[in-house]
């Protein structure tokens, strides 16, 4: 099987949109639509033509384009079952376990609440590659617009179960800010102050953070730590329930 081709694409102010695209059947997908422009633009260099958008939420910043490029392209459009009344254009509405296939690669649905109630991930298990939206980001998370800490806990977790080496997509570079607040969760992080370190070199060199990796993220990314002993001394939560630490530690970023 030819491999999963993955483009990313920096959209906007900070987001990035992702092509996928199988060389096997010529099926191209668009991940969210942040920019239309960008998005028409990324095709047109590769000679690919727009089949599907697989959106992941219905935030602006992801779903702006859709009509636009549907028009264009006669794309079809797939997004949460869950959020079908707020995805503009929606075809093919998809849920928890879901499959949808691009030519020989398939993607699983996750149902991931939390930044906003239905919120989806895509996992291409066998190119280990995740596009998480705005659930998971390098260093961080979601703000909880719609969801509370506990699903958005129960998210992550979804999350974390997957391999070490699944590469993960989201869709802003948020990393750098991230990485300031994550440090004063856990300071003697030994994995995380490497991980500042080679973020700041890479944005010195105006290149991207993203992807990274679960195995990654499990290591340094606050959010994902709630058993963190060091974490849970700073917020002096020695004994709460990981969703009660995930939910403070949402609330310290939100005032950072």
């Amino acid at each position: 099987m030819a491999a999963l081709q993955i483009h990313q694409i920096p959209c906007l102010q900070d987001n990035y949109g992702y092509l996928v695209h199988d060389p096997a059947s010529g099926l191209t997908a668009s991940i969210d639509t942040p920019d239309a422009a960008a998005i028409e633009s990324a095709l047109a260099e590769r000679g690919w033509q727009l089949d599907y958008i697989l959106n992941t939420h219905h935030h602006f910043d992801h779903a702006g384009g859709n009509l636009a490029l549907k028009a264009k392209t006669g794309c079809v459009i797939v997004g949460s079952r869950a959020d079908a009344a707020r995805i503009p254009g929606i075809d093919v509405l998809v849920g928890e376990g879901d499959q949808f296939s691009l030519g020989t690669h398939q993607a699983r649905v996750l149902e991931t609440s939390g930044h906003t109630v239905g919120h989806i991930c895509y996992v291409f298990d066998a190119d280990k590659a995740a596009f998480v939206g705005d659930t998971l980001f390098s260093l961080g998370c979601g703000r909880l617009f719609e969801g509370t800490p506990a699903q958005m806990w129960t998210s992550l977790q979804k999350l974390m179960a997957l391999p070490d080496d699944v590469r993960v997509y989201c869709a802003h570079e948020y990393t750098q800010g991230n990485g300031r607040f994550a440090v004063t969760m856990e300071p003697q992080n030994a994995a995380l102050a490497a991980r500042v370190a080679e973020v700041a070199a890479l944005r010195s060199a105006g290149r991207p953070t993203v992807p990274s990796t679960i195995g990654l993220e499990k290591a340094t990314n606050p959010f994902l730590r709630p058993a963190s002993a060091e974490l849970r001394a700073t917020l002096a939560m020695p004994a709460a329930p990981d969703a009660d630490v995930l939910g403070e530690t949402r609330r310290r970023k939100d005032r950072f």
